[in-house]
């Protein structure tokens, strides 16, 4: 299995059941390991709020056991580079320059992230 790179609306479809049997099957499979997210997944995830306090202690564990990527200077000249290249919001951006320099692939179901030069994608919902 390759490397990844997790993005916060697959954590929240993944612990909220809504990806399909193979999405939760990809998924799965990659939390067994070390999952990678962005620091800025981090702060999406640990943002969130929710009535349910047993999904806000399920995120709290799961953000606890990754690996979390730092901001670098290599992924802020990529965010740059993707910046002026398409019109992407700033967290997105770094998002996708850190899945490019850490050459992991993003699994995400946001399409914002379409035509990213370099990026390369999967969709747990589309599986």
């Amino acid at each position: 299995m390759g490397q990844y790179l997790i993005d916060n609306n697959v954590i929240s479809n993944y612990f909220s059941e809504l990806l399909s049997e193979k999405g939760m099957d990809l998924v799965s499979e990659i939390i067994d390991k070390t999952p990678n997210i962005s620091v800025i997944t981090e702060i999406e995830a640990l943002s969130w709020i929710s009535s349910d306090l047993n999904k806000e202690i399920v995120v709290k564990d799961f953000i606890q056991n990754a690996n979390i990527l730092p901001l670098t200077s290599s992924i802020v000249k990529q965010t740059i580079v993707i910046r002026r290249s398409k019109k992407t919001k700033t967290p997105d951006a770094i998002i996708a320059a850190t899945a490019i320099v850490n050459d992991l692939s993003l699994i995400t179901s946001d399409k914002g992230f379409d035509n990213i030069k370099g990026l390369k994608i999967i969709d747990p919902k589309t599986l």
